[in-house]
């Protein structure tokens, strides 16, 4: 299973054809409590780097972007009830959406865990 970051701080955890999105640990301790979840409809295409989904927290609103384009083919409904979930367990059950890639090489453009966890430092 592989995962790949981006530098808004998502992650996709590949799965077969489809990946699993969410905010890493890092995104979500940035945003303090989220209060609200706004995911896509089933079927939306999205394109690589497109808001796909909303996080609010008592901070702030932040997109969510696509990491990579494709098909939306789930979304983590128990959000919608637990938007808490998020903070308690990002790269778990506070996932938030899999999209069924279009694109396997778009994969190419994202960055390794070794090579997120160093962007964060350098933050």
């Amino acid at each position: 299973m592989t995962t790949r970051y981006t530098k808004d701080h998502e992650y996709i955890r590949i799965e077969g054809d489809a990946g699993i999105v969410g905010i890493t640990d890092y995104a979500q301790s940035q945003l303090g409590d989220v209060v609200f979840v706004e995911l896509p409809s089933i079927g939306k295409t999205v394109k690589k780097g497109d808001e796909a989904a909303v996080v609010e927290s008592v901070k702030a609103a932040s997109e969510i972007y696509a990491p990579v384009s494709g098909e939306v083919v789930e979304v983590n409904s128990d959000l919608e009830a637990s938007p808490g979930t998020v903070n308690e367990d990002p790269a778990g059950r506070g996932w938030f959406m899999k999209i069924r890639l279009a694109d396997q090489g778009e994969l190419d453009g994202l960055l390794t865990e070794e090579q997120y966890q160093d962007f964060v430092k350098s933050l």
